[in-house]
């Protein structure tokens, strides 16, 4: 069955609250960084739809995107996984993809798991 859709106001003020919360040094509550998770991760999703690649933000969620091969079972062969507040920095830009993989920040695995170009994710499209 498929998670229902985060309304896009409310995605987006969660992550403003999740955005100023790690700014501060702190987190927000679990309950609005799950929903800045899965709205961000929808919006990556909504962007460049495809399977190609799988981004796991444990344990708010996952989403395949991008155009090219895709995978039916099994473990993809391009996988990304973050933590929520990494994944946050990284789809709001507070964070590059380069700054990421340079403090091990993200496990990326695959000729394709390269967010460069995705992320910061275009929120304009939400």
């Amino acid at each position: 069955m498929a998670r229902a859709r985060i309304d896009d106001g409310a995605g987006a003020a969660a992550v403003q609250e999740a955005v100023v919360a790690l700014a501060e040094g702190g987190s927000a509550p679990r309950t609005v960084t799950a929903t800045a998770v899965r709205w961000l991760l929808q919006v990556l999703a909504d962007g460049e739809p495809g399977a190609t690649v799988e981004v796991r933000v444990p344990p708010f969620g996952a989403v395949q995107f991008r155009e090219g091969l895709s995978h039916t079972r099994g473990t993809p062969p391009n996988v990304v996984e973050t933590d929520p507040s990494t994944f946050i920095r990284l789809a709001t830009g507070t964070l590059s993809w380069d700054e990421a993989v340079a403090g091990a920040l993200v496990s990326a695995s695959g000729s394709r798991a390269d967010l460069r170009g995705y992320v910061p994710v275009r929120l304009s499209q939400a």
